[in-house]
């Protein structure tokens, strides 16, 4: 579990905090989504959760040690996969981080990483050939290969196309089926419906909270904020004001469809 306990912030260059007093918890094996307008803070709870940003006020827990202590089983990933490349090479990238291996081990974790990211015909690639979204999945796998138990993915796919938005959604789907723990940092709609929590952050806080389950019921709290519904979510909304009331566990429009014709059936059955 992730545990953060009055968690405020300040950067040296401003006289505001960023972020004023948070609390919240990530439970093994949730994906939570935080969203809110640019400057409200998001990304600095992910560099201060992976340790990148020093904590300064208040507490995180990692697995009930202190962020600051020990060893943290927590990767990030951000936004733009081209400031994180180090190597050339695919291989060379991703053994980098794992050099106190042995070779044995080493190829084993990157063959794993490289599996689940859908990019392993790539292994002895040059990273400059491959396009934004394939090198957004190398640093996903990057992240994989060190095995962490929780995953940050800080805006993943903000600056990547449509087909590598959904391949990176199918990834994080995965990462959950395979027991991981991911926050998403994101104002992107459909990466909400990948969430079991959504936490919108405003002025530093988090002033709402909203279950997967609630999405519809509380869609117009995404839009108070300036974030688009996802579509299929506002597609539930027009049905259910026009009668239509159906219940989807994984907000997608393959099940949308599913339960229509389900629907259609009973009603013509009666």
């Amino acid at each position: 579990m992730i545990k953060l306990k009055n968690v405020s912030f300040k950067y040296k260059s401003s006289e505001d905090k960023v972020l004023n007093n948070i609390n919240f918890s990530v439970k093994d094996g949730e994906i939570v989504a935080i969203v809110g307008k640019n400057g409200s803070g998001k990304s600095t709870i992910g560099k201060l959760i992976s340790g990148i940003t020093k904590l300064k006020e208040g507490e995180i827990y990692i697995d009930d040690l202190e962020v600051s202590k020990g060893k943290k089983e927590v990767g990030i990933v951000f936004q733009n996969p081209e400031n994180q490349i180090i190597f050339n090479n695919i291989y060379d990238e991703l053994s980098f981080s794992l050099k106190n291996m042995e070779k044995s081990e080493i190829e084993d974790r990157i063959n794993y990483a490289l599996k689940e990211v859908g990019m392993i015909e790539f292994k002895e690639s040059d990273l400059y050939s491959l396009s934004l979204g394939q090198k957004q999945r190398i640093m996903i796998a990057e992240v994989l290969a060190k095995k962490p138990k929780y995953i940050i993915l800080d805006e993943p796919t903000t600056m990547i196309d449509s087909q590598g938005k959904e391949k990176i959604y199918g990834i994080i789907k995965k990462l959950k089926e395979d027991g991981f723990t991911i926050i998403c940092i994101t104002n992107i709609a459909d990466e909400i419906l990948l969430a079991d929590r959504t936490l919108i952050l405003n002025d530093g806080k988090i002033i709402h909270e909203i279950k997967k389950e609630e999405l519809m019921d509380k869609a117009y709290l995404l839009k108070d904020f300036g974030i688009k519904n996802p579509t299929i979510l506002d597609l539930l909304i027009k049905l259910k004001e026009n009668g239509i009331n159906l219940d989807l566990k994984e907000f997608t429009v393959n099940e949308l469809v599913k339960e229509l014709k389900v629907k259609l059936y009973n009603e013509k059955a009666n």
